[in-house]
């Protein structure tokens, strides 16, 4: 049984249909990016993984279990964590605060009257962990605002992974960076990735951040897929090539 399904899933915005009876399958342990040109249906995508959109038909299915229709808090319980491509930060808040905030999110004691120094001191050591995975060990104790743009790309995947997510979804982690923040950015997920047994949804218009990271790559196109399967076969897609990489050989 895949960890998420999406079956044929859609998404209509009056005439305009966003996400086109799409079927897509992220296994555990999978890192599956999503590519497709600007308006393929991406983003849509995910807000209808996430209930952040209810769709127009189809459903998506995580663990074996319905999820559509849920709130959005409720799916988030379910094990599914994001980011966004624009940073979803608390600007005020240290670093480390931020990330504590994001672990007892998923803490069940977080509502308690008694028992609050134990989420505390547990959400704190989550916290530094994430922090550790992502490199931003040295900036724990500074205000998010002051992060740079890339620091700042970094603490938001912290604040999904000290979730303790089954599945991470990750839109657009590398957009704004520049190409040193880029490379640096890639090779900390490339580490987080290496460790197994995190599965991650993936959508990135640098197609050699993709191509590093991703196992396999579904391409959208005016929002039906167009290609499915591993990096080398999708690059090698003349539809794809034509759709997206600008028919380049």
């Amino acid at each position: 049984m895949p960890l998420l399904e999406c079956k044929r899933l859609t998404r209509r915005f009056g005439a305009l249909v966003a996400v086109d009876t799409v079927d897509m399958t992220v296994e555990s342990g999978e890192i599956r990016a999503v590519i497709g040109p600007n308006g393929a249906g991406k983003s849509t995508l995910f807000n209808l993984i996430t209930s952040v959109l209810q769709p127009s038909a189809g459903e998506v299915m995580f663990g074996g279990e319905n999820l559509t229709g849920l709130p959005v808090y409720a799916v988030a319980q379910k094990g599914i964590a994001r980011t966004f491509q624009l940073c979803h930060v608390f600007p005020a808040l240290t670093a480390r605060e931020n990330v504590r905030i994001a672990a007892q999110a998923r803490d069940q004691r977080r509502w308690r009257l008694l028992g609050g120094g134990r989420v505390l001191s547990q959400s704190t050591a989550i916290a530094d962990e994430a922090l550790e995975h992502m490199r931003l060990t040295r900036v724990a104790d500074t205000p998010a605002a002051l992060l740079s743009h890339g620091d700042q790309r970094l603490l938001e995947v912290a604040m999904a992974i000290a979730q303790k997510p089954r599945l991470l979804m990750l839109d657009e982690p590398t957009q704004g960076l520049s190409l040193e923040e880029t490379e640096r950015a890639v090779q900390i997920l490339k580490g987080l990735l290496q460790g197994g047994g995190l599965s991650v949804l993936l959508i990135e218009h640098d197609m050699e951040v993709v191509f590093t990271l991703a196992d396999t790559i579904t391409v959208l196109h005016r929002g039906r897929v167009i290609a499915d399967g591993p990096p080398g076969a999708v690059k090698a897609d003349a539809e794809v090539r034509r759709a997206y990489l600008g028919g380049a050989e």
